[in-house]
């Protein structure tokens, strides 16, 4: 069995401008959605898999200060909740940091791509394979299914090399992600031998998708600083990835079995709170039947 990333990057850099004005004070790792931070969500994943550190790559010290202020305790809270008694907030409060995880921090100064930012915490990574997650997008288990990571680390285990969440898109949407070359097949498995980010129209070479998380060997570290500025202008993880399977690390698709729930922009937020929050709750499932009564009686 190969060994096991113990540390996951979280690029936390953006300015968030599609979820303006909200984010204009507040990091949008910070917007709900059921009632939890969406960072939250990033976190609670990494626990499941036995994620020991996160490394949240940070743009400036605002967003770094509130990334700290998060996950750091407050006692003077939590000595209030325990003497109104309010132990179920308490609890929540404290499920915040998962038990032996470390919070690390890593400043990326120019907005040069989620490649570069990712970049920015190899010292920290050190010789440890790690793990990439994309804030904005949540992945909730179906019923009786592992979380995400979980099924992705399963083929790790199996593989090794490059493993990445995937999905399959029809050709009017799936040059908006990095397409597997060379993909084949087999049940919930994609082995490719190829990455290429936002392909044109006419050169689509599969339609399988990387949305993310991924599973990276460090390698890909030593492979980042190669990599030129890909056709959105910006230095891409895709890129780096595809240059690594180019040169034959191995690589592979997973088809998951979990919903996204897309964040990254206000309108897809609010989908996105609606179809979770219904998803958890039957008495606000009664509810939403009676106002879409009221709505079409209106």
């Amino acid at each position: 069995m190969k060994k096991r990333p113990e540390v996951c990057i979280l690029p936390v850099a953006g300015l968030s401008t599609r979820n303006l004005p909200s984010t204009k004070a507040l990091h949008k790792g910070f917007l709900t959605l059921n009632s939890k931070p969406i960072i939250q969500y990033a976190v609670d994943a990494c626990a499941e898999i036995g994620i020991k550190e996160i490394v949240f790559i940070y743009s400036d010290q605002s967003c770094k200060h509130l990334f700290e202020t998060h996950y750091a305790t407050n006692e003077w809270l939590e000595n209030h909740l325990l003497e109104k008694n309010k132990l179920d907030i308490l609890k929540t409060l404290r499920d915040i940091v998962p038990a032996g995880m470390k919070f690390s921090f890593a400043e990326q100064k120019e907005p040069k791509g989620n490649g570069h930012a990712v970049l920015m915490a190899k010292d920290i990574v050190g010789d440890r394979d790690f793990v990439v997650m994309w804030v904005d997008d949540v992945y909730v288990p179906k019923k009786g299914s592992e979380g995400v990571l979980k099924q992705l680390l399963h083929v790790y285990d199996e593989f090794g090399g490059i493993v990445q969440n995937t999905g399959v898109f029809p050709d009017s949407e799936i040059v908006r992600y990095g397409v597997l070359e060379g993909a084949r097949r087999e049940g919930n498995i994609i082995h490719a031998n190829g990455l290429i980010e936002k392909p044109a129209a006419d050169k689509i070479p599969s339609n399988f998708g990387v949305l993310g998380p991924y599973l990276l060997p460090n390698e890909i570290m030593s492979v980042l600083p190669e990599v030129t500025k890909g056709t959105n202008g910006e230095i891409n993880l895709a890129d780096a990835i595809g240059l690594a399977a180019k040169r034959g690390m191995k690589m592979t698709g997973v088809i998951t079995d979990v919903m996204r729930m897309d964040c990254g922009t206000n309108e897809e937020l609010a989908k996105s709170n609606i179809k979770l929050s219904l998803i958890h709750d039957e008495d606000l499932r009664h509810y939403a039947k009676e106002i879409i009564k009221e709505i079409e009686q209106a």
